[in-house]
């Protein structure tokens, strides 16, 4: 399956610096995925020639004239930056030129743009932002939504339960990836009136409902997919990122308090390596943007080289597992009428 990545290379915090070496560094592992850079030529092709690198078959530059700033409002970004670098590798998979989109950029303009030139699948009222977070049975539990829906229905908290059980199917291979709530409790009354009807619709959806979790659970392992609303997604994504670094720096200063305990730092430095890589948020960075009719992918602003590949080899998953395909087939079981409806509007 021939497999092209459209990448906004100015977004973020680094642009180029990062992008640029990531995709390269990409392309070496894999060979037979064709990469575009989008923005500015003279810029994209400059970092190109620092890395020693040039244009090819599998790699060009397609050239965009603008760059939407992190902190643009995403209607200002949507109807003013038309030729922004985000723009232009969004509408490159609306085209058919790519089959995915990856961007450290703007968050809430990424979603703008994606869901007003991709649309949504079938089915589908509201895209989710899905990423996975590590657990204790050294594996990770996926988690939608992290901050693109504050408010939800109970139909919507439904169809993001089917969209993460149907991409954790896809990348995971598991037939039936258990589907958990996230709650204030694990018994059947527990929660406000929205909760408690999307966790009926849950049980009718046909999905390995496993009901209600709470928040420990995400880290117990519980459930391949813990389902929330946006608001309360993204509160338990960055109080989980201040614990973790709360963590680090506590052990910091436990193991410099003294020479003595400086001598238990290196005699427990094996032990520490070995933990590093598992706690390192670098290895799990890319959200996907699930309900979209293409594949979208957004990598942390933040994100280095390394951490921005891993984005990249998010969404070359997605595609070479038919994640949209997928997650289409399943709400027409569950909403046969909706597909002809949709289709009958455009």
């Amino acid at each position: 399956m021939d497999i092209t990545v459209a990448i906004d290379c100015m977004g973020g915090d680094h642009g180029p610096r990062v992008t640029v070496p990531a995709a390269l560094a990409f392309q070496r592992r894999h060979a037979g995925v064709a990469i575009i850079l989008v923005g500015p030529r003279d810029a994209l092709e400059s970092a190109l020639r620092e890395q020693g690198a040039a244009g090819g078959q599998h790699l060009r530059v397609q050239h965009a004239s603008q760059l939407v700033s992190m902190d643009e409002p995403p209607a200002q970004a949507l109807r003013f930056k038309k030729d922004s670098s985000m723009r232009v590798a969004v509408n490159l998979v609306k085209s058919g030129a790519a089959q995915a989109c990856v961007s450290a950029g703007n968050t809430g303009a990424l979603m703008a743009i994606s869901r007003f030139v991709l649309k949504t699948l079938p089915g589908i009222d509201r895209p989710a932002i899905a990423t996975v977070l590590p657990n204790m049975r050294a594996g990770w539990t996926y988690v939608l939504d992290l901050g693109a829906n504050v408010d939800c229905t109970a139909e919507q908290l439904m169809q993001f339960g089917v969209m993460g059980a149907m991409l954790v199917a896809a990348v995971e291979h598991k037939e039936r990836p258990s589907v958990g709530l996230l709650n204030i409790g694990v018994e059947d009354i527990k929660g406000n009136e929205t909760v408690r009807v999307a966790a009926d619709l849950l049980r009718d959806s046909g999905l390995n409902f496993h009901g209600n979790v709470e928040g420990d659970d995400i880290y117990k392992g519980t459930t391949d997919v813990v389902v929330c609303d946006g608001f309360v997604g993204n509160s338990v994504l960055k109080a989980s990122e201040g614990v973790a670094n709360m963590i680090v720096g506590f052990l910091r200063q436990e193991f410099t308090r003294t020479p003595w305990r400086r001598l238990s730092a290196l005699m427990a430095r094996p032990v520490l390596k070995a933990l590093r890589p598992r706690m390192d948020p670098g290895r799990y960075n890319g959200a996907s943007l699930l309900g979209l009719r293409g594949i979208v992918i957004k990598s942390h602003g933040s994100a280095d080289a390394f951490a921005f590949g891993k984005a990249l080899e998010r969404a070359v998953e997605e595609v070479r597992n038919d994640v949209i395909e997928r997650i289409t087939r399943r709400m027409a079981l569950l909403h046969p009428a909706a597909p002809a409806a949709r289709a009958a509007s455009e």
